[in-house]
């Protein structure tokens, strides 16, 4: 194979990780979001909502001739939040939220755990922990378990993303060697500084439990290829149950679990790497401090640049571009570069790098092993399948975001399979966090990609769930600190991206967002957005999501409006998801202590329903 058509592999790995970007009036239909301040740090309230119902607007009318009834917003009306509830699980949800608020429980709540079952034993551990934690924050043991749940939920209007949450219980020293082996390459172990590594992208000690400061996201840590087909079969048992349990679920999956990191690293810092050789290209036609979606190469002088890097020779850099369709003819921008990848180049290859000090290209690793190569194979292959099973069985598969020195990887991996998937209706999703700076940037330049080649764009917009790791990470190693400067930045951010792909939907009726927030002042953010722009809830292109146990004050009283809602529903046996539980608990802490609110509504019911005679209520569905 030509070197040439190595380095077409990664001219398409531009469109990742672009920072800070901003689009010209005539692509961007809603750049700039509403900055009013957003209220007090993270109260992450939760609403109560009366809807007064929407005409169901025909996707091929235009929504401009259509009008809507404005969706109400109640906060208070308790009877609606929690009638699929009986006062037993108002209790329970009360019980669980008062212990979250003890410091010295959540923070010995695994050994707490552990002494528990020594002290009751097997049978009235779990008897226990099903009438508290386990009950409020897990659905059952295994995919039958969790049907009555999952039906009950549906009865009152919530969906569900199912989530196998067992999770390996390692101490600190495993989880560090595990990641250490599995991060750092043969080459690297060879001649540890002979690469030309960044130190972001590569693998330090201290930060090799990527646990820790992380209590809302699950991690896994690579072992070998067998564990990966392991959790990629465990993955698919989750599709296959969301499949049978509704006609329109989600799945979630992680791309660390299904092979070795080592590769989402490397690829991670080559699509970098290959953005800042964009940007170098731009500068030398004068062209660096335009927008970056209007920086027009001309494709002449790009040529001859790339001659003179030694990228190719003249005849080589004339057959890349022969065929290739331009958004603009004689000139290419930051996404014509898509059209410039080969399919059947060596994966390994993909990892060449410019020199710019230099002028030419070389390995960022001095070699690869046969088994590496084969390992990053199996990690798409895996994809693929994953991809392949939720089309089959009508479920929407999530990818969800990790750290941000794997990001740029997982998410350039999860638009090749948009691109492969979403051709008739959106199948797979990205994930977005948007306490990074870079949110807002990557959000708009994938939803260009999707209008340029015509697929649907799905993404999830959530805050994000590594902010002290990734804080402390940047910190010490000594590079920028990816994420917003404070919690208001970031709500900012967040309505940013959401406000614009909600004026993408207004206009295309394409895109498809899931807004996952426990937070009040987002969603009622989001329903304003909707009524002002004609969005009716009944189109199903915008989602709302909540963690199971967490926040039914808004998840039930939409889904009773028609808004499409879904509970994250994580399963599995209660010895294996101690992890999970520990994790909830943590994060409840935070929650309750910076609000009073959902308590109080809790309490506002159950007082409702005593005084009325409602002693023994049960959920009539």
């Amino acid at each position: 194979m030509s070197y040439t058509k190595f380095v077409a592999a990664l001219f398409r790995a531009n469109t990742v990780n672009v920072k800070n970007i901003h689009m010209s009036p005539r692509r961007c239909r809603a750049t700039v979001a509403s900055t009013k301040s957003q209220g007090e740090k993270d109260q992450q309230e939760c609403i109560v909502v009366e809807a007064v119902p929407a005409e169901v607007i025909n996707q091929t009318t235009h929504v401009t001739n259509t009008q809507l009834n404005k969706i109400h917003i109640d906060f208070d009306n308790t009877e609606e939040a929690y009638k699929s509830k009986g006062n037993i699980e108002l209790l329970r949800s009360l019980l669980v939220f008062k212990l979250c608020t003890i410091d010295v429980l959540v923070e010995k709540n695994k050994e707490l755990m552990v002494l528990s079952k020594k002290l009751f034993g097997q049978w009235m551990f779990e008897k226990l922990m099903k009438m508290t934690f386990y009950g409020q924050f897990v659905a059952g043991e295994d995919h039958n378990s969790i049907k009555p749940l999952i039906q009950k939920n549906q009865a009152f209007g919530v969906g569900a993303v199912l989530d196998y949450s067992v999770e390996e219980d390692l101490t600190q020293e495993e989880a560090e060697k595990k990641e250490m082996d599995s991060c750092v390459s043969e080459a690297e172990k060879e001649s540890p500084d002979s690469d030309h590594r960044e130190k972001k992208y590569k693998a330090h000690r201290q930060f090799g439990d990527r646990r820790g400061g992380v209590i809302s996201a699950r991690t896994y840590f690579y072992a070998d290829e067998s564990k990966c087909d392991k959790q990629m079969e465990t993955f698919i048992n989750c599709i296959k149950a969301s499949g049978g349990a509704s006609a329109d679920g989600f799945s979630a999956i992680k791309l660390t679990a299904l092979g070795r990191p080592q590769f989402l690293l490397q690829f991670s810092e080559v699509l970098v790497k290959w953005r800042r050789f964009f940007n170098f290209l731009a500068a030398q036609q004068g062209k660096s401090e335009m927008m970056v979606l209007e920086q027009k190469l001309e494709l002449g002088q790009l040529k001859e640049s790339l001659i003179k890097l030694g990228v190719g020779t003249k005849d080589d850099i004339e057959k890349w571009f022969t065929g290739k369709k331009l958004g603009l003819p004689g000139t290419i921008d930051l996404l014509d570069w898509n059209g410039l990848i080969n399919d059947k180049t060596k994966i390994s290859n993909l990892l060449m790098v410019p020199n710019l000090e230099v002028g030419q290209l070389e390995p960022l690793l001095n070699k690869f092993t046969e088994e590496e190569e084969s390992q990053m194979k199996r990690m798409l292959q895996r994809m693929d399948v994953l991809a392949k099973h939720a089309m089959e069985n009508g479920v929407r598969l999530m990818v969800d975001a990790e750290q941000t020195y794997f990001q740029p990887a997982i998410s350039r991996l999860t638009l090749e399979m948009q691109r492969k998937f979403n051709r008739d209706k959106p199948i797979i999703f990205n994930t977005y966090q948007c306490y990074l700076k870079e949110a807002y940037g990557n959000v708009i330049v994938d939803v260009e990609v999707s209008r340029r080649e015509g697929w649907y764009f799905g993404a999830k917009l959530v805050r994000g769930a590594y902010m002290y790791q990734e804080r402390d990470r940047a910190k010490e190693i000594g590079y920028e600190d990816p994420i917003n400067p404070d919690y208001e930045a970031t709500n900012r951010m967040y309505h940013k991206c959401l406000e614009y792909l909600l004026e993408e939907i207004k206009h295309s009726r394409k895109p498809n967002i899931m807004v996952a927030t426990h937070n009040e002042d987002t969603v009622k953010f989001t329903l304003e957005k909707m009524n002002a722009m004609g969005l009716s809830p009944t189109e199903n292109k915008v989602y709302f999501g909540q963690l199971l146990g967490m926040c039914d004050q808004i998840s039930f009283p939409l889904g009773q409006a028609g808004f499409p809602v879904y509970k994250y529903v994580p399963y599995g046996p209660v010895n294996e998801v101690i992890p999970y539980l520990s994790r909830r608990a943590q994060e409840n802490r935070g929650f309750m202590k910076g609000s009073q609110r959902e308590r109080s509504l809790l309490w506002k019911e159950l007082k409702r329903r005593l005084l009325g005679g409602q002693i023994f209520y049960t959920p009539v569905y």
